[in-house]
Protein backbone atom coordinates (compact mmCIF):
# COMPACT_ATOMS: atom_id res chain seq x y z
CA UNK A 1 0.00 0.00 0.00
CA UNK A 2 1.46 3.47 -1.16
CA UNK A 3 1.71 6.45 0.42
CA UNK A 4 -1.37 7.78 -1.39
CA UNK A 5 -3.06 5.05 -0.80
CA UNK A 6 -3.68 5.80 2.83
CA UNK A 7 -4.30 9.25 2.10
CA UNK A 8 -7.64 7.94 -0.22
CA UNK A 9 -9.64 6.92 2.68
CA UNK A 10 -9.83 10.06 4.97
CA UNK A 11 -10.30 12.38 1.67
CA UNK A 12 -13.09 9.89 0.62
CA UNK A 13 -14.09 9.68 4.46
CA UNK A 14 -14.37 13.81 4.29
CA UNK A 15 -15.96 14.07 0.89
CA UNK A 16 -18.98 11.58 2.50
CA UNK A 17 -19.17 14.24 5.25
CA UNK A 18 -19.34 17.36 2.82
CA UNK A 19 -22.34 15.90 0.45
CA UNK A 20 -23.78 14.59 3.19
CA UNK A 21 -23.85 18.18 4.76
CA UNK A 22 -24.75 19.87 0.97
CA UNK A 23 -27.95 17.75 0.61
CA UNK A 24 -29.19 18.04 4.56
CA UNK A 25 -28.46 22.12 3.49
CA UNK A 26 -29.87 21.95 0.37
CA UNK A 27 -31.44 25.16 -1.30
CA UNK A 28 -29.69 26.64 1.42
CA UNK A 29 -26.01 26.61 0.29
CA UNK A 30 -26.81 26.31 -3.42
CA UNK A 31 -26.22 29.92 -4.17
CA UNK A 32 -23.11 29.69 -1.95
CA UNK A 33 -22.56 26.83 -4.61
CA UNK A 34 -23.01 28.41 -8.00
CA UNK A 35 -21.80 32.08 -7.00
CA UNK A 36 -18.19 32.42 -6.17
CA UNK A 37 -18.17 35.74 -5.26
CA UNK A 38 -20.72 35.26 -2.75
CA UNK A 39 -19.45 32.30 -1.03
CA UNK A 40 -15.85 34.31 -1.19
CA UNK A 41 -17.80 36.70 0.63
CA UNK A 42 -19.03 34.54 3.08
CA UNK A 43 -16.39 32.65 3.86
CA UNK A 44 -14.15 35.99 4.14
CA UNK A 45 -16.57 37.76 6.87
CA UNK A 46 -16.47 34.13 8.29
CA UNK A 47 -13.35 34.32 9.09
CA UNK A 48 -12.88 37.87 10.13
CA UNK A 49 -15.25 37.08 12.71
CA UNK A 50 -13.84 33.94 13.81
CA UNK A 51 -10.01 35.25 13.78
CA UNK A 52 -11.63 38.15 15.58
CA UNK A 53 -12.93 36.18 18.24
CA UNK A 54 -10.10 33.80 18.96
CA UNK A 55 -7.93 37.01 18.86
CA UNK A 56 -10.12 38.36 22.11
CA UNK A 57 -10.51 34.96 23.59
CA UNK A 58 -7.03 33.33 23.35
CA UNK A 59 -4.30 35.51 21.54
CA UNK A 60 -1.15 33.77 22.98
CA UNK A 61 -2.09 30.41 22.25
CA UNK A 62 -3.15 31.57 18.36
CA UNK A 63 0.20 33.03 17.87
CA UNK A 64 2.30 29.61 19.30
CA UNK A 65 -0.48 27.06 17.41
CA UNK A 66 -1.24 28.99 14.27
CA UNK A 67 2.11 28.99 13.13
CA UNK A 68 2.69 25.37 14.19
CA UNK A 69 -0.82 24.10 12.56
CA UNK A 70 -1.17 26.03 9.75
CA UNK A 71 2.52 27.17 9.16
CA UNK A 72 3.47 24.43 6.56
CA UNK A 73 0.61 23.90 4.53
CA UNK A 74 0.56 28.03 4.34
CA UNK A 75 4.39 27.57 2.77
CA UNK A 76 2.89 25.54 0.20
CA UNK A 77 0.54 27.47 -0.96
CA UNK A 78 2.76 30.43 -1.11
CA UNK A 79 5.19 28.28 -3.28
CA UNK A 80 2.26 26.96 -5.32
CA UNK A 81 0.46 30.48 -5.97
CA UNK A 82 3.88 32.82 -5.81
CA UNK A 83 5.80 30.41 -7.59
CA UNK A 84 4.23 27.42 -9.63
CA UNK A 85 1.05 28.86 -10.84
CA UNK A 86 1.71 32.15 -12.66
CA UNK A 87 4.86 29.82 -14.27
CA UNK A 88 7.25 32.20 -12.68
CA UNK A 89 9.76 28.81 -11.73
CA UNK A 90 9.71 28.42 -15.58
CA UNK A 91 11.27 31.65 -16.52
CA UNK A 92 15.03 31.51 -16.11
CA UNK A 93 15.87 35.15 -16.36
CA UNK A 94 13.56 35.58 -13.25
CA UNK A 95 14.90 32.53 -11.35
CA UNK A 96 18.39 33.32 -12.30
CA UNK A 97 18.58 36.98 -10.88
CA UNK A 98 15.70 37.07 -8.18
CA UNK A 99 16.38 33.40 -6.77
CA UNK A 100 19.59 34.00 -5.29
CA UNK A 101 19.19 36.60 -3.18
CA UNK A 102 15.51 35.18 -1.89
CA UNK A 103 18.03 31.65 -0.97
CA UNK A 104 20.18 34.32 0.86
CA UNK A 105 17.69 35.25 2.90
CA UNK A 106 15.76 32.03 3.70
CA UNK A 107 19.66 30.91 5.07
CA UNK A 108 19.32 33.71 7.42
CA UNK A 109 20.40 37.09 5.14
CA UNK A 110 19.25 40.57 6.04
CA UNK A 111 16.40 41.75 5.48
CA UNK A 112 17.65 44.51 2.25
CA UNK A 113 18.26 41.48 0.32
CA UNK A 114 15.22 40.30 -0.14
CA UNK A 115 13.80 43.68 -1.72
CA UNK A 116 16.98 43.51 -3.44
CA UNK A 117 14.83 39.72 -4.92
CA UNK A 118 12.17 42.04 -5.73
CA UNK A 119 13.96 44.40 -7.32
CA UNK A 120 15.45 41.84 -9.93
CA UNK A 121 12.32 40.38 -10.28
CA UNK A 122 11.17 43.79 -11.60
CA UNK A 123 13.81 44.07 -13.39
CA UNK A 124 13.34 40.59 -15.33
CA UNK A 125 9.54 40.78 -15.75
CA UNK A 126 7.71 41.22 -18.69
CA UNK A 127 6.72 44.52 -18.98
CA UNK A 128 7.13 47.56 -21.04
CA UNK A 129 10.71 49.32 -19.53
CA UNK A 130 9.07 52.31 -18.01
CA UNK A 131 6.99 49.89 -16.06
CA UNK A 132 9.81 48.23 -14.80
CA UNK A 133 11.96 51.11 -13.72
CA UNK A 134 9.14 52.88 -12.01
CA UNK A 135 8.70 49.07 -10.15
CA UNK A 136 12.45 49.38 -9.16
CA UNK A 137 12.33 52.61 -8.32
CA UNK A 138 9.30 51.93 -5.70
CA UNK A 139 11.07 48.98 -4.59
CA UNK A 140 14.03 50.85 -3.62
CA UNK A 141 12.30 53.64 -1.75
CA UNK A 142 10.40 50.70 0.39
CA UNK A 143 14.01 49.21 0.62
CA UNK A 144 15.54 52.59 1.96
CA UNK A 145 12.65 53.10 4.19
CA UNK A 146 13.34 50.02 5.64
CA UNK A 147 17.01 50.55 5.82
CA UNK A 148 16.37 53.10 8.00
CA UNK A 149 14.40 51.76 10.83
CA UNK A 150 17.52 49.34 11.21
CA UNK A 151 16.54 46.03 13.25
CA UNK A 152 13.19 47.37 13.59
CA UNK A 153 12.18 47.18 10.05
CA UNK A 154 12.35 43.04 10.53
CA UNK A 155 9.54 43.88 12.89
CA UNK A 156 7.65 46.27 10.79
CA UNK A 157 7.77 44.07 7.58
CA UNK A 158 6.59 41.13 9.75
CA UNK A 159 3.65 43.12 10.60
CA UNK A 160 3.57 44.08 6.94
CA UNK A 161 3.75 41.06 5.40
CA UNK A 162 0.30 39.95 6.72
CA UNK A 163 -1.14 42.80 4.41
CA UNK A 164 0.51 41.50 1.22
CA UNK A 165 -1.61 38.34 1.31
CA UNK A 166 -4.85 40.35 1.43
CA UNK A 167 -3.73 42.98 -1.54
CA UNK A 168 -2.74 39.77 -3.74
CA UNK A 169 -5.75 38.17 -2.54
CA UNK A 170 -7.95 41.58 -4.22
CA UNK A 171 -5.85 41.87 -7.18
CA UNK A 172 -6.12 38.36 -8.32
CA UNK A 173 -8.84 38.57 -10.74
CA UNK A 174 -11.17 40.57 -11.74
CA UNK A 175 -14.16 40.87 -10.16
CA UNK A 176 -17.78 40.81 -11.35
CA UNK A 177 -19.82 42.23 -8.24
CA UNK A 178 -19.07 44.50 -5.27
CA UNK A 179 -19.16 41.56 -2.57
CA UNK A 180 -15.21 41.71 -2.35
CA UNK A 181 -15.48 44.68 0.01
CA UNK A 182 -17.44 43.24 2.78
CA UNK A 183 -14.40 41.21 4.04
CA UNK A 184 -12.42 43.62 3.51
CA UNK A 185 -14.24 46.61 5.25
CA UNK A 186 -14.48 43.89 8.31
CA UNK A 187 -10.77 42.91 8.01
CA UNK A 188 -10.53 46.97 8.58
CA UNK A 189 -12.88 47.72 10.87
CA UNK A 190 -11.46 44.56 13.42
CA UNK A 191 -8.04 45.93 12.92
CA UNK A 192 -9.16 49.44 13.89
CA UNK A 193 -10.87 47.84 16.98
CA UNK A 194 -8.35 46.26 17.98
CA UNK A 195 -6.12 49.08 18.60
CA UNK A 196 -8.99 50.43 20.69
CA UNK A 197 -9.15 50.56 24.33
CA UNK A 198 -12.37 48.88 23.85
CA UNK A 199 -10.33 45.66 22.41
CA UNK A 200 -7.49 46.11 25.32
CA UNK A 201 -10.13 45.83 28.19
CA UNK A 202 -12.13 43.03 26.29
CA UNK A 203 -8.96 40.68 26.08
CA UNK A 204 -8.11 41.46 30.10
CA UNK A 205 -11.63 40.61 31.02
CA UNK A 206 -11.75 37.73 29.06
CA UNK A 207 -8.02 36.33 30.51
CA UNK A 208 -6.81 35.57 26.98
CA UNK A 209 -3.47 37.06 28.46
CA UNK A 210 -2.73 35.01 30.79
CA UNK A 211 -3.27 31.23 28.49
CA UNK A 212 -0.25 30.79 27.07
CA UNK A 213 2.71 27.87 26.83
CA UNK A 214 6.09 27.21 26.79
CA UNK A 215 7.13 30.68 28.55
CA UNK A 216 5.70 32.44 25.44
CA UNK A 217 3.61 34.74 27.32
CA UNK A 218 2.63 38.67 26.98
CA UNK A 219 6.21 39.85 27.96
CA UNK A 220 7.56 37.29 25.25
CA UNK A 221 5.06 38.67 22.22
CA UNK A 222 5.57 42.15 23.06
CA UNK A 223 9.42 41.86 23.09
CA UNK A 224 8.93 40.11 19.83
CA UNK A 225 6.20 42.08 18.02
CA UNK A 226 6.35 45.13 19.62
CA UNK A 227 9.81 46.43 21.02
CA UNK A 228 10.57 49.64 22.57
CA UNK A 229 7.03 50.45 22.37
CA UNK A 230 5.18 51.58 25.77
CA UNK A 231 3.16 48.87 27.30
CA UNK A 232 -0.67 49.78 26.84
CA UNK A 233 0.08 50.09 22.27
CA UNK A 234 2.64 47.44 22.76
CA UNK A 235 -0.15 44.95 23.95
CA UNK A 236 -2.29 46.39 21.03
CA UNK A 237 -0.04 45.74 18.30
CA UNK A 238 0.50 42.15 19.56
CA UNK A 239 -3.52 41.33 19.24
CA UNK A 240 -3.15 43.20 15.73
CA UNK A 241 -0.08 40.54 14.80
CA UNK A 242 -2.31 37.64 16.13
CA UNK A 243 -5.54 38.59 14.30
CA UNK A 244 -3.35 39.85 10.81
CA UNK A 245 -1.36 36.48 10.96
CA UNK A 246 -4.75 34.35 11.17
CA UNK A 247 -5.96 36.45 8.39
CA UNK A 248 -2.71 35.75 6.56
CA UNK A 249 -3.28 32.12 6.71
CA UNK A 250 -7.07 32.44 6.22
CA UNK A 251 -6.17 33.87 2.30
CA UNK A 252 -3.70 31.29 1.45
CA UNK A 253 -5.29 28.22 2.37
CA UNK A 254 -9.82 29.65 2.00
CA UNK A 255 -9.76 32.32 -0.21
CA UNK A 256 -7.16 32.43 -2.68
CA UNK A 257 -7.08 28.82 -3.63
CA UNK A 258 -11.34 29.33 -4.27
CA UNK A 259 -10.27 32.56 -6.34
CA UNK A 260 -7.68 31.11 -8.71
CA UNK A 261 -9.92 27.75 -10.00
CA UNK A 262 -11.19 27.90 -13.35
CA UNK A 263 -14.51 27.07 -12.51
CA UNK A 264 -17.09 28.51 -10.04
CA UNK A 265 -17.95 25.93 -8.00
CA UNK A 266 -16.33 24.52 -5.66
CA UNK A 267 -14.45 20.83 -6.19
CA UNK A 268 -13.88 17.55 -3.71
CA UNK A 269 -11.78 17.52 -1.39
CA UNK A 270 -10.22 14.64 -3.41
CA UNK A 271 -10.10 16.77 -6.54
CA UNK A 272 -8.38 19.28 -4.45
CA UNK A 273 -5.52 16.95 -3.59
CA UNK A 274 -5.60 16.20 -6.90
CA UNK A 275 -4.88 19.48 -7.84
CA UNK A 276 -2.35 20.09 -5.30
CA UNK A 277 0.03 17.18 -6.38
CA UNK A 278 -0.83 18.09 -10.02
CA UNK A 279 1.19 21.88 -8.99
CA UNK A 280 3.45 20.34 -6.94
CA UNK A 281 4.38 16.97 -7.50
CA UNK A 282 4.69 14.23 -4.73
CA UNK A 283 8.07 14.54 -3.68
CA UNK A 284 7.29 17.89 -2.22
CA UNK A 285 3.73 17.15 -0.72
CA UNK A 286 5.30 14.15 1.33
CA UNK A 287 8.18 16.26 2.33
CA UNK A 288 6.09 18.97 3.36
CA UNK A 289 3.53 16.72 5.11
CA UNK A 290 7.21 15.08 6.88
CA UNK A 291 8.26 18.39 7.98
CA UNK A 292 4.75 19.34 9.67
CA UNK A 293 4.40 15.85 11.57
CA UNK A 294 8.57 16.28 12.58
CA UNK A 295 6.86 20.33 13.42
CA UNK A 296 4.29 18.77 15.49
CA UNK A 297 6.85 16.31 17.73
CA UNK A 298 9.05 19.17 18.29
CA UNK A 299 6.49 21.00 19.71
CA UNK A 300 5.49 18.20 21.71
CA UNK A 301 9.01 18.17 23.59
CA UNK A 302 9.96 22.04 23.52
CA UNK A 303 6.91 24.46 22.40
CA UNK A 304 9.31 27.45 22.14
CA UNK A 305 11.82 25.72 20.19
CA UNK A 306 9.51 24.63 17.31
CA UNK A 307 8.17 27.92 16.69
CA UNK A 308 11.34 29.00 16.66
CA UNK A 309 12.53 26.81 14.59
CA UNK A 310 9.30 27.28 11.98
CA UNK A 311 9.97 30.90 11.65
CA UNK A 312 13.69 30.32 10.82
CA UNK A 313 12.37 28.03 8.05
CA UNK A 314 9.95 30.22 6.65
CA UNK A 315 11.77 33.70 7.04
CA UNK A 316 11.80 33.33 3.15
CA UNK A 317 7.99 33.62 1.90
CA UNK A 318 7.37 37.13 2.98
CA UNK A 319 10.16 38.17 0.51
CA UNK A 320 8.96 35.70 -2.08
CA UNK A 321 5.23 37.22 -1.22
CA UNK A 322 6.92 40.69 -2.14
CA UNK A 323 8.81 39.44 -5.31
CA UNK A 324 4.85 38.18 -6.57
CA UNK A 325 3.56 41.36 -5.56
CA UNK A 326 6.09 43.35 -7.86
CA UNK A 327 5.50 41.58 -10.48
CA UNK A 328 1.75 41.68 -9.89
CA UNK A 329 2.23 45.37 -10.36
CA UNK A 330 4.44 45.64 -12.93
CA UNK A 331 3.17 43.00 -15.16
CA UNK A 332 -0.64 42.30 -14.36
CA UNK A 333 -2.40 39.97 -13.02
CA UNK A 334 -1.18 35.84 -14.35
CA UNK A 335 -2.71 34.98 -17.11
CA UNK A 336 -5.46 31.86 -16.89
CA UNK A 337 -4.49 29.17 -15.53
CA UNK A 338 -6.71 25.87 -15.40
CA UNK A 339 -7.28 23.94 -12.44
CA UNK A 340 -5.82 20.33 -12.69
CA UNK A 341 -9.49 18.53 -11.87
CA UNK A 342 -11.53 16.86 -14.04
CA UNK A 343 -15.02 17.96 -15.13
CA UNK A 344 -16.70 15.38 -12.72
CA UNK A 345 -14.84 16.39 -9.63
CA UNK A 346 -16.75 19.13 -8.46
CA UNK A 347 -20.05 19.21 -6.89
Amino acid sequence: MTATTLLHGPIGAADVVRRWWLRRLGRLVRPLIRRRELRIAVLGSTMVGTALAATLLAPLWLLILGPLVWGVPHLVADLRYMLVRPGYHRRAALVALAGPPLVYVALGGQLLWGFLAAGLAVVAARASPGRRALGVVMVAALAGSFAALGRTGDVVFAHLHNAIAVLLWWAWRPRTSRLHWLPLALMVAASVFLVSDAALWAVRASGGLQWFGGGMGPDYQVWRLSPGIGPDWALRLVLLFCFAQTIHYGVWLGLLPDEDRARATPPTYRARWEGLRADMGRPLLWAAIAVAVALAVWAARDLMAACHGYFRMARFHGHLELCAAALLLVEGAPGDMRDATGPNEHV
